[in-house]
């Protein structure tokens, strides 16, 4: 064997070794930053627990949630029965919206895809107002969810289609929706039309414990599906053709997401209405943070959602004091000034 043999080969070992130390360094940083965003969560919850007509500090929320013994049985009965039903559907609304988001993105290659921008959640709005002003079956919201995302997904696949006409597409469909919601509180009575209105707003104050169930279970069991195909959406994000170059099947697996995409919608809008925002700002946040890897970004994600819903349910309660104005109003006051930054500088985005 030469020198200049040995040589190259000390060279490319050593470049495999660095390429490995940098991998392993950059695992390390994005499970150091999921960590911080547990953290955050727990924070967070806390905080919101804390806030309401009666306030407790963090210490007495803390003793409430693992020493209750320690502390009175109208903390415990305020803190564990009234605000945590709330607080914990918060985190489930927020996680299940931001990874719908997160993966309409992904699959749709779009960086201002989300259930709310691209009229999703208008479609799925709709639907549920049936059931609460007709007494039509609450399946409504989960039917016209589907419908809207995979008219979308058929658009997104015509030739010639860019980015911004799928948007102005969405934004039709949103005001299509909106109409038809004006339709129905039209023809339906003052009491029925009353509900529809408080709800559209976005609420959280009517989360139940059942409802609470339901949602994680829907999300629990998304997340594993999402996670299978993990490899497969981050090829996405590389095109079609080389995706498919890979072994992927794009439209089979936009197929799938589009329908997990619409239950998580569907039930976020069904029991707490219509919540902007969270499915375009918790997905930016999360590829900030932690890049397009799937393993990282959809749990970044969720929990990015899951953080930014307890937050606006923080400001919600201390706007106003002993008033808790409509989450949705919070997070479309937020969301708007976010939404036209990426309109106005997606282009200069890596999409």
């Amino acid at each position: 064997m030469t020198t200049d043999t040995r040589m190259t080969e000390t060279a490319v070992t050593d470049r495999l070794s660095q390429g490995r130390a940098f991998y392993h360094s950059q695992v390390s940083r994005r499970q150091m930053i999921l960590a911080a965003l547990v953290l955050a969560l727990f924070f967070s919850l806390c905080v919101d627990l804390a806030l309401g007509p009666a306030r407790y500090s963090l210490g007495e929320v803390v003793a409430a949630l693992f020493t209750p013994g320690s502390v009175s049985q109208q903390a415990r009965v305020i803190v564990w029965e009234i605000r945590m039903p709330v607080a914990l559907m918060a985190l489930v609304v927020g996680a299940s919206l931001s990874v719908a988001g997160a993966q309409m993105q992904t699959i749709l290659s779009n960086p201002l895809a989300s259930p709310f921008t691209l009229g999703v959640s208008a479609g799925a709005s709709f639907g549920a107002a049936l059931g609460l002003a007709f007494g039509v079956a609450p399946i409504n919201a989960f039917m016209m969810a589907m419908f809207t995302a995979f008219l979308i997904h058929a658009l997104s696949l015509k030739r010639g289609v860019t980015v911004e006409t799928i948007v102005l597409l969405s934004i039709a469909m949103v005001f299509i929706f909106n109409s038809l919601m004006a339709l129905i509180q039209f023809f339906a009575s003052q009491e029925a039309v009353s509900t529809v209105v408080i709800w559209t707003m976005g609420s959280l104050t009517k989360a139940t414990c059942p409802k609470f169930w339901i949602a994680l279970s829907i999300l629990a069991l998304s997340m594993p599906l999402r996670a299978r195909h993990g490899w497969a959406l981050t090829a996405m994000r590389l095109g079609d053709a080389k995706a498919e170059s890979m072994g992927v099947n794009p439209r089979a697996l936009r197929l799938e997401v589009l329908v997990l995409v619409s239950l998580l919608a569907a039930i976020a809008v069904a029991f707490v209405g219509t919540i902007g925002f969270i499915g375009l700002a918790g997905p930016h946040i999360a590829r900030i943070l932690l890049g397009e890897d799937q393993r990282f970004f959809l749990p970044g994600s969720a929990l990015c959602g899951a953080l930014i819903l307890p937050v606006g349910s923080v400001i919600s309660k201390i706007i106003i004091p002993g008033t808790i104005i409509p989450i949705g109003i919070i997070t479309s006051l937020v969301g708007i000034p976010f939404f036209l930054f990426l309109v106005l500088n997606h282009k200069k985005a890596s999409w």
